[in-house]
């Protein structure tokens, strides 16, 4: 079997913010574009599609500079384990 890959990340975990700041952004940005929508008139698909990306762009920025800020904060990703502290494999890996 070929192994698994692990990583140590130190301070933030990349990995983590972009896949939070994912699930986030469409949980949370979706119903606020379709709130928003509601006041605005958007005759075609074109301006529907428009709308939806520039407020989406914003939202996405909102929540990857506040995911990211979480996760400095309180070592969030990590799952709150001490690197040092890890246990190896039986391999040693």
């Amino acid at each position: 079997m070929q192994p698994v890959e692990r990583s140590n990340p130190e301070g933030v975990d990349y990995g983590w913010v972009m896949q939070t700041t994912f699930v986030v952004t469409i949980l949370v940005g979706a119903p606020i574009v379709a709130v928003l929508s509601t006041g605005v008139t958007l005759p075609t698909w074109e301006a529907r599609v428009s709308f939806a990306v520039r407020v989406g762009a914003i939202v996405w920025f909102l929540t990857a500079v506040g995911v990211f800020a979480y996760a400095k904060r309180t070592d969030a990703g990590d799952g709150g384990a001490d690197p040092d502290e890890v246990e190896l494999g039986a391999d040693g890996d």
